[in-house]
């Protein structure tokens, strides 16, 4: 269970059903999480598998992954 039994508006998405924004309520059902359409009355069961995958930044790469994908640059005398 992801969300509370009170519903809640998710900001900034749209319905599948009828494209409209911010119409979106959140909540949960005997420990089932729905979203519904205040305009159109759609609703379905949310299905959350997983939780998305961490994207790699300099903050958690090693150190030696780093010096090792670090390729020195060489600036060459355009007048030589």
């Amino acid at each position: 269970m992801v969300f509370s039994t009170k519903k809640r508006f998710i900001a900034g998405v749209t319905c599948p059903k009828c494209s409209a924004m911010d119409k979106l309520l959140a909540y949960s059902e005997d420990s089932i999480d729905f979203r519904e359409c205040v305009t159109c009355g759609y609703k379905d069961e949310m299905r959350l598998a997983s939780s998305p995958k961490e994207i790699q930044t300099r903050v958690n790469t090693s150190k030696d992954q780093i010096l090792q994908e670090t390729n020195p640059v060489r600036i060459l005398d355009p007048k030589a």
